[in-house]
């Protein structure tokens, strides 16, 4: 006996409305995770370009003497990301003025810490520990790698 004007659907639509959704579903999550892991990687690159300007010109300004006398063992280096974020005292400012070259220490994206791993300009450039004398470079303390396999500390 079958029914005038039937609403609702049959088990076979059901399975295949089912069996398309899944299939978009399972096509979304890799395009989804590709866009998280370049986003890292772009957000990877600008917090390295602000510490490495920030370094770089804490070295400039050292270099010139704003500083005053160079410290023993940092050849001009910062001791540290803090110090680049504490500020730094002038010599010749009579009012104690001090220049702060980063605003905070920012973010990995691919570890979601404020920590660094550090070498200084004494260490090896593929060491994972850090001398403790100057801050010369800076990289991600991730183990993940980019597509062409390089890792994200290599950057």
């Amino acid at each position: 006996m079958q029914r005038k004007n039937q609403k609702g659907l049959t088990l076979v639509e059901l399975i295949v409305a089912f069996t398309v959704l899944l299939i978009l579903t399972s096509m979304a999550v890799p395009l989804a995770r590709a866009r998280v892991r370049v986003e890292r990687e772009r957000e990877l690159r600008a917090a390295l370009r602000e510490m490495y300007a920030a370094i770089d010109k804490y070295k400039d300004y050292c270099d010139q003497a704003y500083f005053g006398p160079m410290k023993q063992g940092t050849n001009c280096w910062p001791e540290s990301l803090e110090q680049l974020v504490q500020g730094i005292k002038l010599a010749n400012s009579p009012d104690g003025k001090k220049v702060r070259l980063l605003r905070k220490i920012p973010r990995d994206p691919f570890t979601n810490k404020y920590e660094w791993g550090l070498r200084s300009d004494q260490d090896d450039p593929t060491s994972t520990s850090w001398g403790g004398q100057n801050v010369f470079s800076v990289y991600s303390k991730t183990y993940e790698k980019a597509p062409d396999g390089k890792p994200y500390s290599e950057w």
